[in-house]
């Protein structure tokens, strides 16, 4: 597991840390199963505090990219579906919220491909 936090960055450290591990998930670099290093240790490694490792953690298990076993530690979870079920639950949550704010059908799918197109720059 290779983690560089780049501190010139203008993404927060605990969003490089927890978009590094799930690109590493995805691409199977850490495969399922995969034991973490604790957050203590990771953020002494890196050199940050334990909050800022503890929330990237939050957000990957939030994720569906790492599940986390008390005492016995986190670990890269099973990938395929977990992402694709988070995706599917953003999106039915966005569709909700977009026909609550009174968007037509029409005009909710160019906002969610918009959304799409700049989170995905070609």
């Amino acid at each position: 597991m290779a983690i560089t936090i780049d501190p010139a960055s203008s993404v927060a450290p605990f969003e490089q840390i927890r978009g590094q591990l799930a690109d590493q998930a995805r691409a199977g670099t850490l495969p399922a199963g995969t034991r973490l290093p604790t957050i203590r240790a990771l953020a002494g490694e890196l050199g940050l505090a334990y909050n800022t490792v503890a929330r990237a953690y939050r957000e990957l298990e939030a994720d569906g990219v790492i599940k986390t076993r008390g005492r016995s530690g986190s670990f890269v979870a099973a990938a395929g579906d977990n992402a694709h079920r988070a995706a599917s639950k953003a999106a039915l949550e966005y569709a909700h919220r977009a026909h609550q704010l009174g968007l037509t059908r029409d005009e909710a799918i160019i906002a969610a491909l918009g959304a799409v197109e700049a989170a995905y720059p070609h």
